[in-house]
């Protein structure tokens, strides 16, 4: 049996909204068996988040207030690229805004999606070890708490869904396997 073609043609697009983080748009698309269907897409910057590893194996974690599900959440460093802005480059300027820390070992954990169905962002993921620790420069808008976590403990919290942020369990899980840790 050959594989159906299961490309969505746009048809047509709708622009209902130009933000500074996100653009939505509404496009009519025609589906794989010819019927016609409205996508409704959040185009939003990519973005890169970081798990850093002290030399205990601890692991810094940010916890900052959400507003879209109004209450705060355990993350690791993480944050927007600039526009152009290599992902490895974004990330290590992300991990020393948020935590002050700068790695002798900066490691790929791969790229994500987090919400394909309708958001367009990806996600870079790294491993930061080596940490060389120096001032925080916090965003004047970003107020957040760094803490040590034991790896195993973040890797427990994971996997009871304590951490529900899923750009932080992903990277949590992945170095877990990849890296034995």
């Amino acid at each position: 049996m050959e594989p159906m073609d299961l490309t969505e043609k746009t048809l047509s697009r709708e622009d209902c909204f130009d933000g500074k983080l996100v653009h939505v748009h509404v496009d009519q698309v025609r589906l794989p068996n010819g019927q016609t269907a409205a996508r409704e897409v959040v185009d939003h910057v990519d973005g890169v988040a970081v798990l850093p590893l002290d030399e205990r194996g601890n692991v810094l974690a940010v916890t900052q207030y959400r507003y879209v599900f109004g209450k705060t959440l355990l993350e690791i460093p993480a944050g927007k690229l600039d526009p152009g802005e290599d992902p490895v480059t974004g990330a290590l300027r992300e991990l020393k805004e948020e935590t002050g820390a700068v790695p002798d070992i900066f490691l790929p954990l791969g790229r994500i999606l987090p919400a394909p169905g309708c958001y367009g962002e990806a996600l870079y993921l790294f491993l930061a070890r080596g940490l060389h620790m120096e001032e925080q420069a916090l965003d004047p808008d970003e107020f957040l708490q760094v803490e040590r976590i034991p790896f195993p403990e973040m890797v427990h919290r994971c996997l009871t869904g304590e951490i529900e942020d899923a750009k932080t369990v992903v990277a949590v899980l992945k170095a877990k396997v990849q890296l034995n840790l």
